[in-house]
């Protein structure tokens, strides 16, 4: 799009400023400006139009899951059908890694980051010897699709590369970047983060799937045999990836859908928690369980709403597609943004000053046909690294690596 044709859109829009600065920028950063601006999504701010911008919630039962001693009964069935189906490639993977490791005091990709204390032990590298005691097994590679972002693509790239890929084999690796959302004020107008740059954040994370479209990966995986998508987080250095167990019980149970969980550690685990929403598969994030559904008990004394999802989950791709025809929903998110102002000078806010539009997991969940709830011990499977120390942190994560008799 050249400036007349931007210039025309911005208008109809009510975004005219972000051409603000234009005449002060040279070629090269009125080229930037224009480019970055043609690729914003502006319709995202019509939702702030909406007079309940917070989503209500319905009404909501718990869900129970397959428990562990029901998958220790059946576990060879299920792992013969999951290893089958791996064998085929039916099963892809998805490792969202568009984060920093801030929270840990590290200004790089937080796959990048070093668990080890004798040796070096990327977190990065963990998941990778995890992925390949199923590559070993099933004696066949998984496609494995890495969701970076603007502010790490080029260093997760590169690391990955710098370390031949851990032993894995590079030509069923792929990276895509996620798909970024604007910043606005609070009425919708579109912050410039720079002069040549407007304010865009990653788009939530929901918006995988549709980042991993937008970047041909659909095609690339169906072509290669792909029917389902393992989608786990960077940070949980035990994650099981295309645990062919998981897989097998998913495809056996007839859903569209799996999620791994824990049993709560005690009932205000910070931990969202699978439940049912109308009928349909749902999550409720650990801020909005309330005393009732915290405390509440079943006839046999057991918590009702008792299993926490740990960011694992198994979709099977027609049903992705069928999702993202219908539209996910955007969630606008207030939050501090930092901005240029009108007199060209940077503002880092110290409340909420505008909103981010967001995609969210737990809406792909609740648009599922079905989920299966799918029990996992958290000794063997749940070490995210989100501090430094203390709960979830790298000082747990190397208690339970240890455990789980890792070399650190």
């Amino acid at each position: 799009m050249n400036y007349n044709e931007i210039e025309s859109l911005l208008k109809e829009k009510n975004q005219t400023q972000l051409l603000r600065y234009y005449d002060e920028l040279d070629e090269s950063g009125k080229e930037e400006l224009l480019n970055n601006i043609s690729r914003i999504d502006f319709s995202l701010t019509d939702i702030l139009k909406d007079p309940e911008l917070e989503q209500k919630r319905g009404v909501l039962e718990p869900l129970d899951a397959v428990r562990l001693s029901e998958i220790e009964a059946k576990h060879d069935e299920y792992e013969k059908t999951g290893i089958e189906a791996i064998k085929q490639c039916k099963e892809g993977t998805i490792l969202l890694a568009g984060g920093q490791g801030t929270r840990l005091g590290y200004d790089k990709p937080k796959g990048t980051f070093n668990v080890g204390i004798t040796k070096e032990l990327y977190i990065f590298e963990c998941l990778i010897n995890n992925l390949m005691e199923v590559v070993k097994k099933a004696d066949a590679w998984v496609p494995l699709a890495v969701m970076t972002s603007d502010i790490n693509h080029d260093d997760t790239v590169a690391f990955f590369k710098e370390h031949d890929y851990f032993g894995y084999n590079g030509d069923y690796v792929f990276f895509f970047v996620q798909d970024m959302a604007p910043a606005t004020d609070m009425e919708g107008r579109v912050y410039l983060a720079e002069k040549s740059k407007p304010a865009m954040s990653p788009n939530g994370n929901g918006g995988w799937y549709t980042s991993f479209v937008n970047a041909g990966l659909r095609e690339t995986f169906t072509g290669l045999g792909v029917e389902w998508l393992n989608v786990f987080a960077v940070d949980n250095v035990l994650q099981r990836i295309a645990d062919p167990c998981f897989l097998g019980a998913v495809i056996e149970s007839g859903c569209v859908g799996g999620a791994k969980v824990v049993s709560k550690a005690y009932p205000e685990e910070k931990v969202g928690v699978l439940c049912l929403e109308d009928g349909k598969p749902s999550i409720v994030e650990y801020y909005e369980m309330t005393d009732e559904l915290m405390y509440s008990k079943n006839d046999k004394g057991e918590p009702l709403y008792n299993f926490g999802v740990i960011l694992n989950y198994l979709f099977r791709i027609d049903e992705l597609n069928r999702i993202m025809n219908d539209r996910l929903p955007v969630h606008a998110a207030k939050k501090k943004i930092p901005h240029i102002d009108e007199n060209g000078n940077k503002v880092k806010p110290e409340e909420p000053n505008g909103y981010k539009f967001e995609m969210l997991v737990l809406d792909l969940i609740h648009l599922l046909k079905d989920c299966l709830s799918y029990e996992v011990d958290r000794e063997k499977e749940f070490a995210p690294i989100k501090n430094l120390t203390g709960i979830d942190s790298l000082e747990s994560a190397r208690e339970l690596l240890k455990k789980n008799g890792v070399e650190l």
